[in-house]
């Protein structure tokens, strides 16, 4: 079957827009090719800085015929029925319909309409252009003679050709005819800008990618990837040194050529006397360039990497000066800032932080800086770490926000920090809060493991997200302006990971005392607060669910175990979750998950038919069958045991205490009837019943478990 290969030629397309393009591209062309009933095999979109390249192949040479049939108005019907059933279908008159005739409702008028299926050569003439111009880029621009007049083409960059030839691989493929602002389609593309920019007849993607090639444009951004990369490891290792990858710059770079050519340059070693992290920043931001390490040290060369577009003549020796000039200029900014940093002392920024709005509800910087700092006091206890260390660490570790380095590389907050405390003296557990206490920042970042710095780090989410929560500036749908969800995930990581004890209600409903200045906050009641804190905790619960479920957990297991009052300690809940999980993986656990949902299910229907519980204890007296007495004793048994080593926090032993009471449960569903004749009776076994819900409850909400 026929392939299509479309090209929109244009100026430079900003790196970071490429990938989004080359899939829009692909994602809005196919998606119309299978509206209008064209089915195809595969389609791939490719992007460069100057073009966006789909081949779809295995589309069909035309749409296939429609047949049919349209229901019209009753024989007999109005007349403006009958004239609007006639436009509406094309026909010239009733002769032309057929008759259906229903038993309930009568003779019907039916049209049978026949629609031949285009080429898809005049399809693709039609949707082509449409996608053209609806295409969503981020920003867009208009250009030249016809930017003023309506309906002029708005493009990312000016949009120069169009290449759209469709056809079978074995013939000669035909042009899709259509225009755009001027421009008609062709099979006419560019190569490189500067190595070999004459025009180049193409047919179809095959000859298109390898013409390309031979034009210095490399189309595919994986491959221009790879070649970077290989080539840049080669370089560096030439030199007995190891370059530092960095994919995000990689994807990048790859953006900014369509012909990699790899170089090394140098600068002045004196640079070196700043921090590693500041050189690579620099470097990076200013002239996308990669740095190269020492194997031996693990500290950076004097050496970078750049990636030109181009075979210069001079082997590249002045694309390497002219980029050792910028980074060397670069490199200067950087060390002037970084030593008028170090001359005053972090604990001397803080005063500025005063006149800083944090948040319009939540007080200033300085108020939110005091706020962790109380609350890192208060959970330095429960982590084994130095009250004063954490106190000292929660009040500078916002510090270097003040300073120029940040300042110019926002990215290097915290990382500042501990390279300025270090450096005015203060201790190194302090230092390094500085730095971690934003971790961890997602699912695959480092969880921070030193006592001062995990406190500090909780304290810090924990203050976030008691502050968002108070104002009810909680997040909805998709929309999580304040980063709330990575606070609570960040949050829950630290606690578990770390195996710390810490009830979030009381930490929490303490904390809020700290937003007494925040609006509509200092006239809350207890039972506002404690409804904030329990709805704080539900928001743990479905994040810690999620979290769980991603390590194979089963999300209603946390659901059971939540349900419980009082589980504001994650670290248990999650010990809970895991044991009540191997238990209902053994044969024991399954058969008491059955017989305690009979039990509760029993309970619900006639609860509900008699409109009371029943919840009382039973009456020993009224037991006249031996399963009622052994289930009664196996319930005794199986409460205390389990309550004990609940209360040891030794879960596992929980749960085989509840294993105990299987045998029991099954015989007295085998063997009694619940709903006895004598009323006394029923309601007796009714509330034994209840009693293997209310022993389960001493582990887990067996009712929310899923079979």
């Amino acid at each position: 079957m026929p392939d299509l290969l479309l090209e929109l030629f244009s100026e430079e397309i900003p790196a970071r827009m490429q990938a989004k393009a080359a899939d829009d591209l692909r994602r809005m062309v196919t998606d119309k090719l299978v509206a209008e009933g064209l089915v195809y095999e595969g389609a791939k979109a490719f992007a460069t800085p100057r073009r966006l390249t789909l081949t779809v192949h295995g589309i069909p040479a035309r749409q296939s015929d429609l047949k049919e049939e349209r229901k019209g108005p009753r024989v007999g019907g109005p007349d403006a029925a009958v004239q609007g059933f006639l436009k509406a279908t094309g026909l010239k008159s009733l002769d032309e319909a057929k008759i259906q005739h229903d038993p309930k409702k009568g003779d019907f008028y039916i049209a049978l309409i026949e629609k031949p299926g285009r080429a898809t050569l005049d399809v693709l003439a039609d949707i082509l252009p449409v996608i053209i111009r609806t295409f969503p880029w981020p920003k867009q621009m208009r250009w030249g003679e016809r930017s003023g007049r309506p309906g002029a083409l708005s493009w990312v960059r000016p949009l120069h050709a169009i290449v759209a030839t469709f056809g079978l691989e074995t013939e000669t493929p035909e042009v899709v005819k259509f225009a755009i602002d001027g421009i008609e389609a062709g099979q006419t593309t560019f190569g490189h800008r500067f190595m070999a920019p004459a025009a180049i007849p193409v047919r179809r993607f095959e000859d298109y990618e390898a013409k390309l090639l031979d034009a210095k444009v490399v189309l595919d951004p994986q491959r221009r990837k790879d070649a970077i990369l290989t080539d840049a490891k080669t370089l560096a290792q030439a030199q007995n040194f190891e370059l530092v990858e960095d994919q995000v710059l990689l994807d990048e770079v790859s953006g900014l050529v369509e012909w990699p050519v790899v170089l090394m340059g140098s600068f002045d070693p004196e640079f070196l006397s700043i921090p590693g992290e500041v050189i690579r920043a620099t470097i990076r931001n200013n002239q996308k360039c990669f740095v190269v390490s020492d194997p031996k040290t693990g500290k950076l060369t004097n050496k970078f990497i750049l990636t030109a577009n181009i075979e210069a003549s001079d082997g590249g020796k002045a694309i390497i000066a002219g980029n050792e000039r910028v980074i060397r200029a670069r490199l200067s900014d950087a060390k002037f800032f970084y030593e008028t940093d170090l001359k005053t002392k972090l604990e001397d920024r803080l005063p500025k932080f005063e006149n800083i709005v944090f948040h319009e509800k939540l007080g200033t910087q300085g108020e939110r800086i005091k706020r962790i700092e109380r609350l890192a006091a208060e959970i330095a206890p429960l982590v084994g770490a130095d009250v004063e260390k954490a106190k000292r660490a929660a009040r500078l570790c916002k510090a270097d926000l003040l300073t120029e380095v940040v300042g110019e590389f926002p990215e290097l907050q915290g990382l500042m920090g501990k390279y300025y405390a270090l450096a005015q003296g203060e201790d190194a557990s302090v230092a390094a809060a500085s730095e971690e206490h934003y971790k961890p920042q997602g699912p695959t970042d480092r969880v921070p493991t030193e006592a001062v710095s995990v406190v500090v780090a909780l304290a810090d989410k924990l203050d976030t997200l008691v502050g968002f929560w108070a104002i009810d500036e909680k997040p909805t749908g998709s929309k999580d302006p304040y980063a709330l969800r990575r606070a609570a995930l960040g949050t829950i990581r630290l606690i578990v990971e770390n195996s710390i004890r810490v009830r979030l209600i009381p930490v929490t409903d303490n904390h809020i005392s700290g937003f007494g200045n925040a609006k509509g906050l200092k006239d809350w009641n207890g039972r506002q607060v404690e409804q904030k804190c329990i709805d704080l905790l539900s928001f743990f619960a479905d994040r810690l669910k999620g979290q769980l479920r991603e390590q194979g957990a089963r999300h209603d297991l946390v659901d059971a175990v939540f349900a419980l009052e009082g589980q504001d300690d994650l670290l248990m809940v999650v010990r809970r979750v895991e044991a009540l999980g191997k238990f209902l993986d053994t044969d024991d656990g399954k058969n008491l998950l059955a017989g305690t949902k009979r039990a509760a299910n029993i309970l619900r229907i006639e609860e509900k038919k008699d409109g009371k519980a029943y919840d009382g204890e039973p009456d020993a007296a009224l037991y006249s069958l031996d399963e009622e007495k052994t289930l009664a004793k196996a319930i005794d048994q199986v409460t205390a045991e389990a309550s004990d080593a609940v209360a040891k926090e030794d879960f596992a032993a929980a749960m085989s205490a509840m294993a105990k009471l299987r045998p029991a449960v099954d015989a007295f569903f085998d063997k009694v009837k619940v709903n006895d004749d004598d009323a006394k009776v029923r309601e007796n076994r009714l509330k034994l019943l209840n009693e293997i819900r209310a022993a389960t409850r001493a582990v887990a909400d067996f009712s929310r478990i899923q079979d």
